[in-house]
């Protein structure tokens, strides 16, 4: 699945086997977004999906390159987590 794109954010949900899974994946995100400084709204759902959506709020809630990274990181951590 890929992100969806509309001209203030870009969001996308990720699926889990389990509640702890999920908050897992929270967390790790959390600390992704820390480290890059772009904090995304994070939601979980249903005790094991997770939905981000991410946009830059100084750019007037537009979707920028730290939005693209963000989300390229989040891609990242989803693939590795087997």
């Amino acid at each position: 699945m890929q992100w969806t794109r509309t001209a203030a954010k870009l969001e996308k949900e990720f699926s889990f086997e389990n509640f702890s899974q999920a908050l897992d994946f929270v967390v790790a995100v959390g600390e992704i977004a820390e480290e890059m400084g772009h904090h995304p709204d994070i939601h979980l759902i249903n005790y094991s999906n997770v939905l981000i959506e991410t946009t830059t709020h100084d750019e007037g809630n537009a979707v920028t390159d730290k939005d693209e990274q963000l989300a390229a990181a989040v891609d990242r951590l989803y693939a590795d987590r087997g």
